[in-house]
């Protein structure tokens, strides 16, 4: 019976009293704009299952609507509550950040997503299919493009409402993104909104062989950009031993005290901390649609169906520009002299070479498209300038340009011929004598992009460029005018096109949208100006938005 002593052991090994699992202390409240817009998402896949199918259309409009201004008001209401100043606080165990930046930007893509939702359920702008009212998306996101399934969906009048959920865990991650206080965190965030992106790309109504191929350039180069992000994250920490962002700072700046005796023959590399903060900053220009990361914005913009590309070009610019200060002024301040020549670098390459490229474009949506790589040149112009003024100015930047990004987006929706949007600039000509209402709007906003003064665009780029000057970048403020300048240029033939050429005979149409399209332009318009004629309120308020809790 020698053989019983080795499973006596184990008996009483088992018989140990068990160790106790720490529960986590999660932080509801704080977390509350994210858990409602994600709780509101699932219930939107619900109503997807259950529902039938023609009362799924209110039904998601509705929960939509409902959850991304409950979030809002919680955002406002955290804020109100002081979370912005003095109680700002990293929740959650560590992994989220809950403080002014990343309460200005969650209210900001809230906003900005509301507005984008009214834009996704238009319903007016198309002829109806077989009696049915239908919106930009594909009836049925399965069937192959002009295959029996499809043209069986759209006799049926069916309609893809998934768009609504989809959305909203797009909103979900990128409102943890640029609050996420550790890489794992701001990986994550950063899976959780791009999926949804890739699905939504791929699903425009017409056009829809240049939509899917639109969809997997994105997904096969956001891949790639996860892959480098993730990577990164590996590196730094294997040289600072964890991947919260003080952590790493506090190696970075030298300060730490306990050293994990695994880690300490690699902690404090050096090379690890360049190469890994160099991936990780790759990941994050990758998603501003910074050169050299932005060869997928052009096709992306112009393949998906136009509220989603609006929604996109606004809300992930907010998402990305938040995680970058937030990784370069929280993690890595103490390298300063290591990143800003780069940046430096990248900000001059992307402002001249949106605004050069963009003059040779015929396609509104890609002209639009390289007008968004010059903005992020403008916008990194602020984070160069590391300071409390340049935070702030990129907050009120991106709150101001977010908003006109979707208005001129829905703009173009409205523009329309037999074939759906008529994109090509060709047929813009003379739109102004069609319907001066759409044309001056659509030049209300080309102005703001411009940086023409009364509008927004001004106002942010004003701000932007003197917290650089003042940062001692004075060389990009005068490439950055300069940029502008050349900007202007294709701005103004715009308009010039629409109000001073002849209208063809056989030109497109303005169909007349429904409140929905009209609200979420009348909005742009009346922030443009707002913020163009008043700004010093919203700029008070980014400014005293602008400290990162550390």
């Amino acid at each position: 019976m020698s053989h019983a002593a080795p499973v006596h052991s184990l008996w009483t090994l088992a018989a140990d009293p068990p160790r106790e699992i720490p529960a986590p202390h999660i932080e509801y409240a704080q977390l509350a704009p994210t858990l409602i817009v994600l709780g509101v998402a699932v219930l939107g896949i619900l109503v997807e299952a259950f529902l039938p199918r023609r009362a799924r259309y209110h039904a998601q409009l509705l929960l939509s609507v409902v959850g991304l201004a409950a979030a809002f008001a919680a955002v406002v209401a955290l804020a109100a509550g002081g979370h912005a100043g003095e109680k700002a606080r990293i929740a959650a165990m560590g992994a989220v950040a809950v403080d002014g930046p990343a309460l200005f930007l969650q209210g900001t893509i809230l906003l900005v997503s509301l507005i984008a939702v009214f834009t996704f359920a238009e319903r007016r702008l198309d002829p109806a299919a077989h009696g049915n009212r239908v919106d930009s998306f594909a009836a049925q996101g399965s069937a192959v493009p002009g295959g029996e399934a499809e043209q069986a969906a759209v006799k049926a009048g069916f309609t893809t409402t998934e768009v609504f959920p989809l959305a909203l865990f797009a909103v979900g991650g990128m409102l943890v993104f640029p609050a996420a206080n550790d890489l794992l965190t701001l990986f994550v965030a950063l899976e959780v909104f791009s999926l949804p992106l890739y699905v939504l790309c791929a699903l425009a109504r017409r056009q829809r062989l240049l939509s899917q191929e639109s969809a997997v350039k994105y997904f096969l180069l956001g891949a790639f950009s996860s892959a480098f992000l993730l990577f990164g994250v590996a590196l730094l920490y294997g040289y600072a031993g964890t991947v919260t962002y003080s952590g790493i700072a506090e190696v970075v700046s030298g300060t730490t005290r306990t050293v994990d005796p695994a880690l300490a023959s690699t902690m404090g590399n050096d090379a690890l901390l360049l190469i890994g903060g160099a991936l990780v900053l790759m990941g994050l220009l990758f998603k501003v649609g910074a050169v050299p990361f932005h060869m997928w914005t052009p096709d992306v913009y112009q393949g998906a169906p136009t509220p989603v590309t609006g929604f996109m070009a606004a809300a992930t610019k907010v998402a990305g520009f938040g995680a970058l200060l937030r990784l370069l002024y929280v993690v890595l301040p103490g390298m300063r002299w290591d990143w800003r020549p780069v940046m430096w670098g990248v900000a001059i390459v992307t402002m001249l070479l949106g605004a050069i490229v963009a003059v040779t474009q015929t396609d509104v949506k890609r002209l639009l498209a390289y007008s968004s790589i010059a903005h992020a040149g403008f916008i990194l112009a602020g984070v160069i300038a590391a300071s409390p003024d340049g935070v702030s100015s990129v907050l009120f930047y991106l709150a101001a340009y977010s908003f006109v990004t979707l208005g001129a987006f829905s703009v173009v929706t409205l523009v329309r011929d037999a074939g759906g949007e008529a994109t090509h600039l060709s047929k813009w000509a003379g739109l102004g004598r069609r319907s001066p209402l759409v044309a001056a709007v659509f030049a209300v906003f080309l102005l703001a992009f411009a940086g023409i003064p009364l509008t927004s665009g001004f106002a942010g780029k004003f701000a932007v460029f003197k917290a650089a000057a003042q940062g001692g970048a004075g060389t990009l403020v005068i490439v950055g005018v300069l940029s502008s300048a050349i900007a202007a240029f294709f701005y103004v033939r715009v308009i010039v096109l629409m109000f001073f050429s002849e209208p063809k005979a056989d030109g497109p149409t303005v169909a007349v949208p429904s409140a929905l399209t009209s609200t979420a332009i009348a909005v742009g318009v009346a922030v443009t100006v707002v913020l163009g004629a008043a700004p010093q309120y919203f700029l008070d308020l980014a400014g005293q938005a602008g400290t990162f809790v550390r």
